[in-house]
């Protein structure tokens, strides 16, 4: 899903794009139990789109169920429904239909579900012209998830804390050939396990910066989850050694998905022509700003 929009006073369709962590180092672990990390967030050109029609009762409605998922514990039913608390008429308060269509691989480590709650977050406010700032919004999307705040904001970044604090990042603009190995891989089970790595020593964003401006990416930065993703996961361990034959492989977020990123479009396609057949992959070139908002500017631009 390119910057793609579609929209009339009462619907829009917005691009909810894929991320990558460029690198994942875990510094330490909270009394709360999350952990501390550093990380660099790269948005895509590819991803879902969520389409929002509002409704005058005060109904949230989610057109498309996710499989094996509750609608009521769907991360965009709930950002849509703290978003609705925020509404202040009471006495009228403004509902949506919503539909996700899917393109972003779940469980893969790409931000999917937080994506789509920061595009939801962002098409609600400006439907229901509730006018909140960036700043409010993150913090809405902060207690559904880490990662919604960095779509919310809609800008590459370096992150900090449990991944909320953020700073923009320059990165040059890359293509990457993305790719799913045949399995998924819970979050909480990693990042729980006993010998995860969690003493990294924290890097400043200055070297950060310097070490991502090249195709092939830094020994400097990795990503602390792969060693025992490799271990628990003989499938994406397989992929890895696959695609560093090819180029610079990388782990994003727990996985299950992997990337290597190229100086050109011609070098991403090569690779994924050559994926094995047992993996599902795709190519994205990163993106400065998130297409969710690139798409939001063009409809708000309109008469």
């Amino acid at each position: 899903m390119k910057g793609s929009s579609v929209a009339t006073h009462d619907a829009l369709t917005l691009p909810s794009p894929a991320k990558l962590n460029l690198f994942l180092h875990i510094t330490g672990r909270r009394s709360d139990g999350y952990h501390e990390l550093q990380t660099a967030f790269q948005l895509l050109d590819f991803g879902d789109s969520v389409e929002i029609d509002t409704r005058s009762d005060n109904k949230i409605v989610l057109l498309e169920s996710l499989e094996g998922v509750p609608d009521e514990d769907n991360i965009v039913i709930r950002a849509a429904k703290l978003l609705q608390k925020q509404q202040t008429d009471k006495n009228a308060l403004l509902g949506a239909n919503i539909k996700i269509n899917k393109q972003i691989p779940m469980g893969g480590g790409l931000g999917g579900g937080s994506s789509n709650a920061a595009s939801t977050l962002l098409g609600l406010n400006y439907l229901w012209k509730m006018g909140l700032s960036k700043e409010q919004l993150a913090e809405i999307g902060l207690s559904l998830g880490a990662d919604v705040p960095v779509f919310i904001y809609g800008q590459n970044s370096f992150g900090e804390g449990i991944g909320e604090r953020l700073q923009p990042l320059v990165l040059p603009k890359y293509w990457f050939t993305v790719i799913k190995p045949p399995v998924s891989v819970p979050t909480a089970e990693i990042f729980s396990h006993s010998q995860l790595t969690r003493d990294t020593v924290t890097i400043r964003i200055a070297a950060v910066f310097k070490h991502l401006q090249t195709a092939d990416l830094a020994k400097a930065l990795r990503n602390d989850c792969e060693a025992i993703v490799r271990r628990e996961y003989p499938e994406i361990s397989e992929a890895l050694d696959w695609l560093n034959g090819l180029g610079t492989a990388r782990l994003t977020g727990t996985g299950a998905c992997i990337f290597a990123r190229f100086a050109s479009k011609a070098e991403a396609e090569a690779v994924l022509a050559a994926m094995p057949a047992s993996y599902t992959g795709f190519i994205a070139q990163g993106t400065d700003r998130s297409t969710a908002h690139q798409a939001l500017e063009m409809i708000k631009e309109r008469p």
